[in-house]
């Protein structure tokens, strides 16, 4: 999962993966050995940022983490940092909203899945909330309808594609 973090104004990219029961870490697309303990349930933990060598060459840091799981307050060190997370998939809500708001542009899968079904063309006419695909993703059938009302300006899947999330699905032009 990919995590785009902002701390105190400049953001992070941070993926995590699971390699054979194995968390890895990659910070800005570079490996990060990482360990985290929660020292308490208020908020206390230490973090281990280490070399090649294991736990012998880990930096320890005492951190203390704040505030809701959206935007939170980092203190490491005596050093107070401010945080905001979002995952890939609020990041592609949040760019569907502006989307939206700005009344055209790309639409990009929330999640990853499958194109089950194409319900319009390039050129269709399409109302707010109008079907125009059919993704399934763990087993479900999901309706993915226009944020606008007008015209289906460019597909960029095909029936049968499995897409990515935050993949492009079709560009809309807005009405008038």
């Amino acid at each position: 999962m990919k995590y785009f973090v902002e701390v105190n104004g400049a953001e992070h990219v941070v993926e995590l993966t699971e390699v054979l029961g194995e968390l890895r870490v990659a910070y800005d697309g570079a490996p990060l050995t990482v360990r985290y303990e929660e020292v308490d349930r208020l908020g206390q933990a230490a973090l281990y940022l280490g070399g090649e060598g294991g736990a012998s060459g880990d930096k320890a840091y005492a951190i203390s983490i704040e505030g809701s799981a959206a935007e939170v307050r980092v203190t490491v060190a005596g050093h107070l940092y401010q945080v905001a997370l979002e995952d890939e998939r609020e990041r592609a809500a949040h760019d569907a909203e502006k989307t939206r708001k700005k009344g055209g542009g790309e639409l990009k899968s929330i999640m990853p899945g499958v194109v089950v079904k194409l319900l319009v063309k390039v050129g269709d006419a399409v109302e707010k909330d109008q079907p125009l695909l059919i993704l399934e993703a763990m087993k479900m059938q999901n309706e993915i309808g226009s944020p606008i009302t007008g015209t289906v300006s460019a597909l960029f899947v095909r029936e049968g594609e499995a897409v990515a999330s935050g993949a492009k699905l079709a560009s809309l032009s807005a009405a008038g």
